[in-house]
């Protein structure tokens, strides 16, 4: 998850809503401002400088209703990104996990209430676990399984994909607690690859060959990958870690393409806005991956603290709020790349950017946001 402040961001959005909204009383089309923010992400990517790429597609219901590369997707060929562009998505592959979770709920596999030792007993080497730390499947996919962020082991994030689960369980004994499970919010990778490993025990099959065939076949998926083909390497997007105003490095996005070690089930797909869209729908409820009361449940929050406060997370999914819309998503961001999925269930509206670098001009969660309020409000049936 990206580090920038949500106060911050909170700040922004209210200011924004007021540029948008008392401004005018003319209600603006839907063209107007889906051409606002197509040119707002043109710009940015001019102004960046770095000859970076941005990526975005917008959907409406089952529909996508607009999309369109902007900038390089590789500088060295000049080869011009579109939103069959791919990109590593980074977290948003948690949201994928956690739809996988509830499928194997809804086919008796497992109780996302169940202790995850009963699937994957080498758990137990968690630095500090006992019977009163016990955790659920519901809690690591929520966050609040009290899991330090990382597991205290450098090998833990190098390692080729084909070795993850190894690197996992390696992590294990490395990984603490920082607080009781059940009772905070805590944003924890190592949770997801923890996880991932149970799911996998739980249907007796590879969490990768789950994740391709009951979701990318049926949503017709065709570009997205955990190792991308050699066939394809052509549309993947060359990732810049950094940024324009600091020195960039082309090389250790380049390694990471490799593996990271134990980071596969929270943050490996590679992914365009296409497909990434397609994805979006069966959240949304099209498609039929996984029945509507589930969606809805996996998307309201686990722990919420003040009913005012505007951020919570589901399961798998971050939920952004404000007085005027409420939104399900993730964001994601690896070196060389970020990501951004969000969409609102009342108008079903959804957004997807992504990009070949970590940051810029176009701070990805604001633009989202802000063009999901916009069209929400557009009085349109």
């Amino acid at each position: 998850m990206k580090t920038f402040s949500y106060f911050v961001l909170l700040a922004m959005l209210a200011a924004c809503a007021g540029t948008v909204d008392d401004t005018s009383t003319t209600v603006p089309s839907i063209d107007t401002v889906i051409k606002d923010f197509q040119d707002q992400l043109e710009a940015d990517v001019e102004d960046d400088n770095i000859q970076g790429s941005v990526s975005a597609a917008i959907i409406k219901g089952e529909r996508i209703i607009w999309s369109k590369g902007f900038g390089l997707a590789d500088r060295s060929s000049k080869t011009k990104a579109d939103s069959n562009t791919i990109y590593r998505v980074g977290s948003v592959t948690k949201s994928f996990t956690a739809v996988l979770m509830m499928q194997l709920e809804a086919e008796g596999l497992l109780n996302i209430e169940d202790p995850v030792e009963l699937y994957l007993p080498e758990i137990k080497k968690l630095n500090g676990y006992s019977d009163s730390t016990r955790l659920s499947f519901k809690q690591l996919a929520s966050h609040t399984a009290g899991l330090e962020r990382e597991p205290d082991w450098e090998d833990a994030y190098t390692g080729s994909i084909q070795d993850w689960e190894q690197k996992l369980l390696g992590s294990i004994p490395k990984t603490s607690f920082q607080s009781k499970p059940g009772e905070n919010y805590s944003y924890s990778n190592i949770g997801y690859g923890i996880l991932g490993l149970a799911l996998s025990r739980a249907a007796k099959k590879p969490y990768v060959e789950l994740i391709q065939e009951r979701i990318f076949k049926p949503l017709h998926m065709n570009n997205s990958y955990f190792i991308v083909p050699e066939a394809k390497l052509d549309q993947l997007a060359s990732g810049m870690e950094g940024g324009p105003f600091g020195e960039l490095n082309t090389a250790r996005p380049k390694e990471e393409h490799q593996g990271r070690g134990y980071k596969v089930p929270n943050g490996a797909i590679y992914s365009t806005p296409h497909d990434l869209a397609k994805f979006m729908m069966a959240s949304i409820g099209y498609y039929d991956i996984l029945e509507d009361s589930k969606l809805r449940f996996m998307q309201k929050p686990v722990l919420v603290e003040d009913e005012n406060w505007w951020q919570n997370y589901g399961l798998g999914f971050r939920l952004l709020r404000d007085t005027t819309i409420s939104t399900a998503g993730h964001t994601g961001a690896v070196s060389g790349y970020t990501a951004n999925f969000m969409f609102e269930t009342a108008r079903e509206y959804g957004v997807v950017i992504m990009r070949n670098y970590n940051w810029g001009m176009t701070n990805i969660d604001l633009r989202a946001f802000a063009l999901l309020r916009r069209l929400k409000s557009l009085d349109i049936e």
